[in-house]
């Protein structure tokens, strides 16, 4: 039996692969139109079955030995306007990696053609292909989670499809929402030599933009540093927003850098950083005024692993000069748990005060502080463990002073000033909030019964709290995201105190950040005592239509002093602080409290005995009802079943003899 040459052997194994290869080149060659024309069937059939469209290709073919040109490229819905539709298409494939199973594009050039998201009453005419297709799901949770490969293939495909020569002109995106309209023209983008270089016209009913994108793309290297701006010198306004929403926001630039892209073992990494200068928003949730900031940088480091999505504590953020170092991480690897973690370093409080955003906390514009401060926040949430939920938040201070205050002036709680509450916008009559009012009434002359009802009703805890109640916070947060929108508050008596006598009643972002912040200068400065905060608080409380304070409240309902009140009175008097205009309703056609109303005072009663603070004997004789005989009893008489305007002759009838003069 003759050996087998190993030389000779692999010579000739050589020689029959590079035949098959030659043999699949001459064949790819010589069917590759026929290839292509299959593949363009196929997407019509598909675009047609799945998506009830018309997709339509005016010439396809192969030009030289990669390259493919594309003419006249059309997608229609049956029910629509035209979706897309290109004159020419022209471009080239990576041969070596079409062999290996992936798409990679060498080179693009596209004319002529646009893109239009129709909106209207006949529908939208990209309807179907807003919808996931019939087994995607199923899909997906058979083959796991594992974030990392499935980020990492998603980009890879995205940057293999990004040709590292390209050529677009003249191409158009056009929105039209219900006459809503925006059109962005790319005039030019070029990307050669790894410099990318872009020209769009941008063009609504009241806008028109001249906007550029200049920078380093190498998507081979999975690397870009790019700039986007306004040609013309001013700021970028962001189209259709302002139309569709309300929402107005504009910036000088934007510069988004992608330094690494990589997959190492189980873990996908994405590093980079992106920045904009001269953001600005406006909305009415918001503020009622520009929002600005003048820079801020993130320094992105993104982590994928099989069961978790993070972004790294080594990422960094900056707004104008305020630093944070956040953490955020999603996990499913037992329990489904998110976790964010956010460190403020030590840093002067002035710098911090100066680099709040414009807009957005008025009410600190011209505060001056001296010393320096850290904060520290840890928040998680195991789905599976709700009340395990973790929140602690920590500040750290090095010599803090306030030596001047801004527009909201905390330390004229320890002063008599003047209130002037806001109703729907409209300042109402001015209260003087001390003893030049005779109606005012000091801590010592407000009955225990009814201190200890308003407390137990709004905030038991008031005297052994910083501001906030951690654990009613803590559930406020479980139950907004277990309803997926804020369902519950976590109001304290310190932050109605200071949203009465600071700010306004309006429901924005702004006002609700304005309030946590003065919330917490407030209890952990000492700038006012709580017994102080309560008498304030207690003297300048709405209490009815047009009713301030418990000396106008005891008299309007009852007609005496506070000291006289019963626990009865007291605790009917906590009941209706939330909605003291439509006190009304508590009772029947016969000025009687109804059962509903008469079981919940009970309630706070009982709640009251088992914190201690009355005792059980207080509540001899006290059944729950009361009899109210002021000018409050001229509202009883309206029936429920037919409510017309109220009458409000009466009540300034009282205000008039209680104040000796007009409201």
């Amino acid at each position: 039996m003759q050996k087998i040459n190993p030389k000779k052997a692999a010579i000739l194994t050589l020689k029959i692969v590079a035949a098959l290869l030659v043999l699949l080149i001459i064949g790819f060659f010589a069917f590759r139109n026929t290839f292509l024309n299959k593949a363009i069937d196929k997407t019509i059939a598909k675009m047609n079955t799945e998506y009830n469209s018309t997709f339509t290709v005016g010439n396809a073919s192969f030009k030289g030995l990669s390259g493919i040109e594309v003419s006249n490229v059309s997608l229609k819905p049956k029910q629509g306007d035209t979706l897309l539709k290109i004159e020419t298409v022209k471009t080239s494939i990576n041969l070596s990696r079409l062999l290996a199973g992936e798409v990679q594009l060498g080179m693009l050039e596209m004319k002529n053609g646009y893109i239009q998201l129709i909106q209207n009453e006949k529908g939208k005419n990209f309807e179907s292909f807003l919808h996931r297709k019939k087994g995607a799901v199923s899909k997906i949770k058979s083959e796991g989670p594992d974030y990392a490969r499935k980020a990492y293939k998603l980009l890879h495909k995205l940057l293999n499809l990004i040709p590292t020569d390209m050529q677009l002109e003249n191409l158009t995106l056009t929105v039209n929402d219900n006459g809503r309209r925006v059109n962005l023209n790319l005039k030019q983008l070029r990307l050669a030599n790894e410099q990318l270089e872009s020209f769009m016209a941008v063009e609504t009913d009241s806008l028109s933009q001249n906007w550029e994108v200049k920078g380093f793309a190498d998507p081979r290297n999975r690397q870009a540093d790019l700039k986007f701006y306004n040609s013309d010198k001013g700021r970028i306004i962001v189209p259709y927003l302002d139309e569709r929403f309300g929402l107005k926001s504009g910036f000088d630039s934007i510069r988004v850098n992608v330094e690494n892209i990589n997959l190492s073992g189980d873990e996908f990494r994405v590093d980079g950083f992106a920045s904009i200068g001269n953001f600005m928003v406006n909305h009415p949730k918001i503020s009622k005024k520009d929002v600005v900031i003048n820079s801020a940088r993130f320094d992105y480091h993104f982590l994928f692993g099989p069961d978790f999505i993070e972004l790294d504590s080594t990422s960094a953020m900056q707004l104008n000069k305020i630093k944070i170092q956040p953490f955020v991480r999603y996990s499913i690897k037992k329990d489904t748990v998110y976790q964010l973690k956010a460190t403020i370093p030590n840093m002067k409080a002035q710098e911090f005060i100066n680099s709040l955003p414009n807009g957005l906390f008025t009410h600190f514009e011209g505060m001056e502080a001296d010393g320096n401060f850290s904060y520290q926040l840890h928040f998680m949430y195991n789905k599976n463990k709700p009340d395990d939920i973790v929140f602690d938040s920590s500040l750290k201070k090095e010599g803090f002073k306030i030596k001047k205050y801004g527009e909201a002036d905390l330390g004229k709680l320890n002063t008599s000033f003047v209130y002037r509450a806001v109703d729907n916008g409209v300042k109402q009559r001015p209260i003087v909030v001390g003893p030049d009012n005779p109606n005012y009434t000091p801590y010592e002359h407000i009955p225990g019964f009814l201190k200890n009802a308003v407390l137990t009703s709004e905030d038991p805890s008031f005297f052994h709290h910083r501001g906030f109640i951690n654990e009613a916070f803590k559930q406020s947060i479980v139950k907004n995201i277990q309803t997926k929108k804020f369902a519950r508050g976590a109001s304290t008596i310190s932050m109605q105190l200071v949203k009465n006598v600071f700010l306004t009643r309006e429901k924005t972002l702004s006002r609700k950040l304005e309030e946590i912040l003065l919330v917490y200068i407030l209890e952990n400065n000492r700038i006012a005592s709580k017994e102080r905060m309560f008498e304030v608080y207690l003297n300048i409380i709405e209490w009815g239509p047009n009713v301030y304070g418990v000396g106008e409240a005891a008299q309007y309902y009852f007609q005496k002093p506070p000291l006289a009140l019963s626990l009865d009175e007291s605790v009917y008097l906590a009941s209706i602080i939330p909605r003291p205009k439509k006190f009304m309703w508590r009772f029947n056609d016969r000025g009687e409290l109804r059962d509903f109303a008469v079981t919940h005072d009970n309630y706070i009663k009982k709640l009251m005995v088992n914190r201690g603070v009355i005792q059980a004997n207080d509540t001899i004789g006290q059944t729950g009802q009361i009899d109210v005989n002021g000018p409050a009893r001229e509202w009883l008489k309206i029936r429920e079943e037919a409510v017309p305007e109220i009458d409000t002759t009466e009540t300034k009838g009282f205000f008039k003899k209680l104040f000796g003069g007009d409201n």
